[in-house]
């Protein structure tokens, strides 16, 4: 999928693994709702730590973009949903920076009071346009 990354000469470069925007052309769009940090099996992985948390996330986007024959080289949105954004934000960026590894989608952190499940730390969505 062409996609043309946006960087605006009016702002300053993003801090983390997100762009400024995404343009793209007219195709197949994949909206991947909230993933959680539960495995297969519907455990949940990395009790505590949000950088295993962010991986099984990111694992499990990945996961459902594969069932529409999309990559998260297509993903052109993120919204992320976290329990505390300043004592994460760091661990939450390196997770993401192994599977986003250029071009990255547009993003939006939110942080959250709590999530379905009082030990789950973090929730992605994701669109993609493929």
């Amino acid at each position: 999928m062409a996609k043309t990354v946006l960087k605006s000469p009016t702002l300053i470069t993003s801090a983390g693994i997100m762009s400024h925007g995404i343009k793209v052309p007219a195709g197949n769009m994949v909206f991947v709702s909230g993933q959680v940090a539960r495995n297969a099996q519907g455990e949940l992985v990395g009790k505590g730590d949000i950088l295993a948390q962010t991986r099984q996330v990111l694992e499990n986007v990945k996961s459902v973009l594969a069932t529409a024959g999309a990559t998260m080289d297509d993903v052109v949105k993120v919204t992320v949903f976290v329990t505390n954004v300043v004592e994460h934000y760091d661990q939450i960026h390196a997770a993401r920076a192994e599977y986003f590894k250029s071009d990255y989608p547009a993003s939006t952190m939110v942080e959250v009071r709590s999530l379905v499940n009082p030990d789950m730390l973090i929730e992605i969505e994701a669109i993609a346009v493929v």
